[in-house]
């Protein structure tokens, strides 16, 4: 895709957001509106270097497939698995904005990092990366949340047309940044230098969103405690002579930045890590669950099992930024209509797909939901999961139908994302919704934050299952164009088949779900 064509997508989505953002203007908090925009650069910045990510390791600094697919496992794990201490910093010390601000802080300087091409630099920007997400992720999601009155029937419609800037700035991302990136006349530190361009973009709009009282209220403001007869910050209070707890957090946020290089550059550790990690905050979310009423046990019940489905359903989905992203750069025709597609620019076929759908599951849902049609949010959990299937098995058709030299059509790629995103569209907008419901309201942002530790667990998950379509099995054995297809298509055949199993399960849960939901929708 060339420079105009790139130009040309630019003006569309500018319009298309324009027109959604307009007619929705007085149908919603004016804060949504802000937290769009701010979400909408900080994805264009993450889904950028995410697009680039895995052919840079493997083209620039030469790693095997094998180890390049671990890395990329090891950082999407982590990214994901800290939000779950983001989240429980922003509940209980610093407040849901501040939160925000200090991790698009910490990610501006991440992607910017990345513009150097320095191994060295590389994992401190990748560490950056993780820990930034961790406070920006979950708090963004729960401030949005918190500025609908519980019971609005606004808030899942809400939710999507948030969830579709998320996907506009991903798939700007994809075209620019790719284009950029893999492009030889300009290179990956200009593509990762402008997602560092977006991340600043959207730390400077939510800073300038707060000038006004009115965009948020009082929601997302650090909390308060009784402090001799006078109500206090929490981050105010002192530790040691000027040092405040809110200083702390900020300094031990930077401090763990090596941890995090050091992790994700031997990810093997993660084997431990991860496991641990996922036990122990299960087993606290358990003891809330006992600890609290009966109404709130069961919602939280609701919330770990349909944890382990979107679990399995990002392990598999997220095949698009590793296997998904080398089968595209080997067997995939990518001429079309005389012009030569780079690798990097597939991802963009999700984000943009979201853009515009997004928009017509939000009136489908609210629509249906009034005339009392609307599936409950596990049955919409089961429809994603076998969309999900359905796209994994356009990729093994158009296996079938592969030319001599084991390329196949633009056309299947292309239709995998499509059910892909329809599947996504049904599940992780639904999700995001149903846990600021179910969650109690004093650990709101906790409980985000380990809905997101599925994604932790779907990265880590994914890295290994990436592995298994690596083309280079034993020391200098390189296998055949048609060999390396076979093998993608019986990877991607067991994925559907797996999906297909898990969908019927959850559709067996479904009634004892709806049940403990106790009269969410």
């Amino acid at each position: 895709m060339g420079g105009t064509f790139i130009i040309a997508a630019w003006i569309i989505v500018v319009c298309w957001v324009g027109l959604i953002l307009y007619l929705n203007k007085d149908k919603h908090p004016k804060g949504l509106f802000f937290l769009f925009m701010a979400e909408l650069w900080e994805r264009f910045s993450f889904y950028g270097m995410r697009a680039l990510l895995v052919l840079y390791m493997i083209k620039h600094f030469l790693y095997s497939e094998g180890e390049a697919y671990g890395i990329y496992g090891a950082y999407g794990a982590l990214v994901y698995g800290t939000p779950v201490f983001g989240g429980l910093i922003a509940d209980k010390i610093l407040g849901y904005r501040k939160g925000i601000m200090l991790g698009a802080i910490l990610m501006a300087l991440g992607h910017f990092a990345m513009a150097f091409e320095s191994k060295g630099v590389f994992f401190s920007a990748l560490a950056l990366l993780i820990v930034g997400n961790g406070f920006f992720k979950p708090n963004i999601s729960s401030l949005l949340g918190k500025l609908y009155p519980e019971g609005d029937s606004r808030r899942d419609a809400g939710f999507t047309i948030f969830y579709m800037g998320i996907n506009v700035g991903a798939a700007l991302a994809g075209i620019t940044c790719g284009y950029l990136g893999e492009h030889p006349d300009f290179g990956w530190h200009y593509g990762f230098g402008l997602a560092g361009v977006g991340m600043a973009l959207g730390l400077v709009l939510f800073w300038w969103s707060q000038k006004d009282a009115s965009t948020y209220g009082d929601e997302g403001l650090p909390p308060s405690v009784k402090h001799e007869g006078e109500n206090i910050r929490v981050m105010d209070k002192k530790l040691f002579g000027p040092v405040t707890l809110g200083n702390a957090i900020y300094l031990l946020a930077f401090a763990t930045v090596p941890l995090f290089a050091v992790l994700v550059n031997f990810h093997e550790s993660l084997a431990l890590v991860v496991p641990g990690l996922t036990l122990i905050m299960l087993g606290y979310m358990v003891f809330v669950s006992l600890t609290g009423t009966k109404e709130e046990g069961q919602r939280i019940w609701v919330i770990l099992i349909l944890l382990v489905f979107t679990s399995l359903f990002w392990a598999f989905f997220e095949q698009a930024g590793t296997s998904m992203t080398m089968y595209a750069d080997k067997n995939v025709s990518r001429i079309v209509f005389g012009n030569e597609i780079q690798t990097s620019q597939f991802q963009s076929l999700n984000p943009a797909y979201i853009m515009f759908l997004a928009p017509m599951f939000s009136f489908f849902w609210s629509s249906i939901g009034k005339k009392g049609f609307e599936p409950s949010a596990p049955t919409k959990f089961v429809l994603g999961l076998l969309q999900l299937a359905l796209g994994f098995y356009m990729l093994v058709l158009g296996a079938q139908m592969a030319d001599v030299n084991s390329k196949v059509g633009v056309l299947w790629l292309c239709l995998a994302y499509l059910f892909h995103t329809t599947g996504e569209l049904c599940l992780s907008p639904i999700g995001l919704s149903l846990v600021t419901k179910l969650a109690p309201a004093k650990i709101t942002g906790l409980v985000m934050g380990v809905w997101f530790l599925s994604s932790t667990v779907a990265h880590w998950v994914g890295g290994l299952v990436a592995k298994l379509t690596a083309q280079a099995p034993q020391e200098g054995v390189v296998l055949s164009a048609a060999e390396g297809l076979a093998l993608y298509t019986d990877v991607f055949q067991s994925i559907a088949i797996i999906t297909l199993g898990a969908a019927g399960v959850l559709a067996l849960l479904v009634p004892v779900l709806k049940k403990w939901m106790h009269g969410v929708e």
